[in-house]
């Protein structure tokens, strides 16, 4: 088993001191975080605990899963490995055709909607 575990279904209002303190009963809390929106600064109602040992972890999962953590019914598993997300995938406006430019040598910048065909004459990309 794995000792990092996953705490779903958070009222916005849980904080990481009051994860922290709830998970304390089950053992040595190593570390809590209620995962933040960037833009708002708000809770995205889920978070993460890493507990001392295996056998804590256990019992903070059989101890809270269910059971109201300030007004709702907390989802705790064991926390799976992050997945590998793809490159191409990783900003709306990075690279690609279309893309935010970047670094083109010296035939200048490129990127908005026309994906930096800077030769002139019959420009048939972009939109």
């Amino acid at each position: 088993m794995n000792n990092k575990l996953y705490v779903g279904n958070l009222a916005y209002s849980v904080r990481d001191e009051s994860l922290h303190q709830a998970f304390s009963r089950f053992g040595t809390v190593n570390s809590a975080k209620v995962m933040m929106d960037r833009e708002t600064g708000r809770s995205k109602g889920f978070g993460f605990v890493e507990m001392g040992s295996d056998a804590e972890a256990q019992a903070a999962i059989n101890g809270i899963n269910g059971q109201a953590l300030e007004g709702r019914p907390a989802v705790v598993n064991v926390a799976r490995p992050r997945e590998a997300r793809p490159a191409g995938f990783a900003s709306p406006y990075g690279r690609g055709p279309g893309g935010g430019g970047g670094d083109r040598g010296e035939r200048g910048g490129g990127g908005g909607y026309r994906g930096g065909n800077d030769r002139g004459g019959n420009d048939r990309g972009g939109y």
